[in-house]
């Protein structure tokens, strides 16, 4: 027997579903740590019980933690000396307009 507080979970082959539509997003922020854990207990439960829901989940962390990686470079001194300085013009051309 389903209790009141049981969210309804409809399982699916097809990614295209309207219902696994509306989890993409909270898939990428239960990514991120972003959801209540409410929201996570729902989500992870939904992953549990549809395949393409969890073949996305799985793709995202893995893109997540290439970038991640890839991300762990400094830029050269010379390069951010030169956004820094294009940034300040951007900021003075907004000030002045």
């Amino acid at each position: 027997m389903m209790s009141d507080h049981t969210e309804h979970i409809h399982v699916s082959d097809d990614p295209s579903n309207a219902e696994c539509a509306d989890f993409l997003e909270r898939i990428v922020r239960l990514i991120d740590n972003e959801l209540e854990a409410g929201d996570c207990a729902v989500v992870r439960a939904h992953i549990d019980s549809c395949s393409p829901c969890l073949e996305r989940y799985d793709l995202q962390r893995t893109v997540k933690a290439v970038v991640a990686r890839s991300c762990g470079e400094t830029a050269p001194a010379e390069l951010r000396e030169r956004v820094r300085i294009q940034i300040q013009q951007v900021q003075v051309r907004i000030t002045d307009a």
